[in-house]
């Protein structure tokens, strides 16, 4: 009785299966804790989108007037036609939605890459040369106070109404929240590890490259989720003027047509990517800046 008690004992939860195999540990706490705590945001976040989908449909019902609040139905007619082909017709002006989100998003793309490089080359140089920091900053700060309409007349001017205003005007309005994003957190990157690093014989290009820039590293992403911020919001002025295929150039045609049903799902578009492009960004930062919100 002893013996077959023991080799129930040795054989209990946690050392051996009925075969004999080891078991592995189950869920820590902490997994478990954390793995409770995003079904509770998952299910916040589905809870308000279902709220707001009702509160849209009541105020287009009280409204009675489609033209100027359509409901959520007539915005979902419009994503179907405007996803298909329908009666010899294909999607919205000769494209499918897909087809002019991709255009507008390649745009913004391009845009946003060039802005951030130049906007982070010219904060670095910013934050390490005092004198181009004096000159440079004022005419970066006006241009950042600019709406984008406000020069894209004199883009269109000077470089047609092709896509080079459009790759323009989102590279200018990307580069501005770059620039002082990275010109600030250079020029106050630590002084004591740049003693340090100087101390021990590093160069200056050394220096800014393993001691700045990593410690600059999260001011200059959120610059860059500003600046895509920015070029996503600046997409529909890129498009007003031969902006179609396009999403804003979409928005655009359809505003004067009073289509606002598909006004609005343009906008849901933008908005949509917009949010999946930021959880990317994020993703990113998580990755390449594990410490920051830890120290």
């Amino acid at each position: 009785m002893s013996v077959r008690s023991d080799a129930v004992g040795a054989s209990g939860p946690g050392r051996t299966g009925g075969a004999g195999v080891e078991r592995g540990p189950g869920p820590s706490a902490g997994a478990r804790k954390a793995r409770r705590g995003r079904v509770r945001r998952l299910g916040a976040r589905l809870l308000s989108l279902v709220v707001l989908l009702v509160l849209w449909q009541l105020v287009a019902v009280a409204m009675r007037n489609p033209s100027f609040i359509p409901p959520p139905r007539a915005v979902w007619d419009q994503f179907v036609l405007t996803s298909t082909v329908h009666d010899g017709v294909r999607g919205y002006s000769g494209h499918l939605l897909v087809e002019h989100l991709a255009v507008s998003l390649r745009r913004i793309l391009i845009g946003s890459v060039l802005g951030v490089a130049a906007g982070l080359a010219l904060g670095v140089v910013m934050g390490t040369v005092s004198w181009i920091r004096v000159v440079a900053e004022p005419v970066v700060t006006f241009v950042r106070a600019l709406p984008p309409l406000a020069y894209f007349s004199l883009l269109v001017i000077w470089f047609g109404i092709d896509e080079s205003p459009k790759l323009w005007l989102l590279t200018i309005a990307a580069l501005p929240p770059v620039a002082v994003a990275t010109a600030s957190a250079v020029y106050g990157a630590p002084g004591e590890l740049v003693e340090a690093a100087r101390a021990l014989g590093a160069r200056r290009r050394d220096v800014i490259g393993d001691v700045v820039l990593p410690s600059a590293l999260p001011e200059i992403f959120t610059g860059v989720r500003l600046a895509v911020g920015i070029a996503y919001s600046s997409v529909v002025a890129a498009e007003t003027i031969n902006g179609v295929p396009g999403i804003g150039g979409m928005v655009r045609d359809a505003q004067r047509y009073l289509q606002t049903d598909v006004v609005v799902l343009g906008l849901l578009a933008i908005g949509i990517s917009g949010l999946v492009i930021d959880g990317a960004l994020r993703l990113l930062e998580h990755r390449l800046i594990p410490w920051r919100g830890r120290a």
